[in-house]
């Protein structure tokens, strides 16, 4: 980038879409400040396995000097996918595992990991929450962080999320409920503790579905199983259950409702897990999610188009952040790389969008009104 002087690039969240930024703008001898409200990398779960895909992922990894580790911590055995009928367990028609390099998983906080491990130390401010941006009319940008302080920049990237604190600078858009609701729990060690499940989970993914419900069970490393139980429910449904979300025998007996005449061993998902139940509902934007363009700020993954998640969210996320570092490289000043990229993202992100609509109301069909 042909500048004056080297311009000041905050990127707002440390999530995979915004170190994938950094990480690209690093190799390059760029200078960026990652801005994150957690304290340190593991203050909270991270969440399950991600499927890294050859044409989005793995190409921001390989973007990012980072595939060939990538590859000795992946799973390609986990891309298996195991269908079940739900009346009786038994094995449905479906392809036969795929154990070759097109989408390996891999845990999220192993692939978090992966690119903080990757900048110099500092990148990232730990315990530094942004609470909004203002412009300062020059095409600069002022961040406002919980502390009190403020940061000035000549770029600020929203790459913090689903309730992103930098949309509002950019878009009136906010995310609204998807009508589908994923309750999250899981089991430890289970190879030796739940051998039956493990076998019947396989290395991979584990679907049964029917009557706009779903039971699924994930392999995660370190013989950890994450479960997922998906219905179609308003979102406060537990008001209409009567029940409290941390009461998790009250939650486990709703649960076992909603599934009666489901196959015992399918039922052993809602009886034995480890710890309580974990309420996520489906939040999405409206599909396609656009703005007009304003100089010096941009967004990334589901900041920009939060999806349903159906294994494309992280993906885009980590093409959005190199694609953006790519950018902001090659092109003659900050605004042309912004532009560049939002013509790049913002129609890939809205066709991306639909397909993952879609693939939700396949996986939970829409009940009839």
């Amino acid at each position: 980038m042909n500048s004056a002087h080297e311009p000041r690039i905050a990127v707002v969240g440390a999530g995979l879409g915004g170190l994938s930024l950094a990480r690209v703008l690093q190799l390059h001898g760029c200078s960026v400040t990652v801005f994150e409200s957690e304290a340190a990398t593991g203050a909270r779960s991270q969440g399950g396995s991600l499927d890294i895909h050859g044409d989005t992922g793995q190409a921001a990894l390989r973007a990012a000097g980072l595939l060939d580790r990538f590859r000795t911590l992946a799973r390609p055995e986990s891309q298996e996918w195991r269908v079940l009928d739900p009346a009786t367990a038994t094995a449905l028609p479906f392809p036969g595992p795929v154990h070759d390099d097109h989408s390996p998983e891999i845990d999220r906080g192993q692939l978090r990991g992966l690119f903080l491990e990757s900048l110099a130390e500092g990148t990232v401010r730990w315990g530094n929450a942004v609470t909004g941006a203002t412009p300062l009319g020059d095409g600069t940008w002022r961040l406002r962080l919980d502390n009190g302080t403020t940061e000035d920049t000549d770029l600020v990237v929203g790459a913090d999320g689903a309730w992103s604190r930098i949309r509002p600078a950019l878009s009136d858009a906010t995310p609204g409920y998807a009508g589908v609701t994923f309750i999250e729990t899981g089991f430890d060690d289970c190879d030796t503790r739940h051998p039956a499940l493990a076998r019947m989970v396989g290395n991979g993914t584990l679907l049964a579905t029917a009557d706009s419900k779903a039971l699924i069970a994930q392999r995660n490393s370190n013989g950890h199983i994450r479960v997922y139980i998906a219905f179609r429910a308003p979102q406060n449904w537990q008001v209409a259950a009567d029940v409290e979300l941390d009461d998790t025998a009250a939650v486990r007996t709703h649960l076992l409702k909603m599934f009666d005449g489901w196959d015992e061993s399918l039922l052993h998902l809602l009886r034995h897990h480890d710890g309580g139940f974990v309420d996520r509902p489906v939040f999405v934007l409206p599909a396609p999610h656009t703005w007009d363009h304003v100089p010096g700020i941009t967004l990334l993954g589901d900041a920009a188009h939060l999806m349903p998640p159906v294994g494309l969210g992280a993906n885009l996320a980590m093409l959005d952040g190199t694609d953006l570092a790519q950018a902001l490289i090659t092109e003659s000043s900050v605004d042309d790389a912004v532009r560049a990229y939002e013509s790049l993202m913002l129609p890939r992100s809205a066709q991306a969008a639909q397909g993952c609509a879609e693939a939700l109301d396949d996986l939970i069909p829409p009940t009839d009104s």
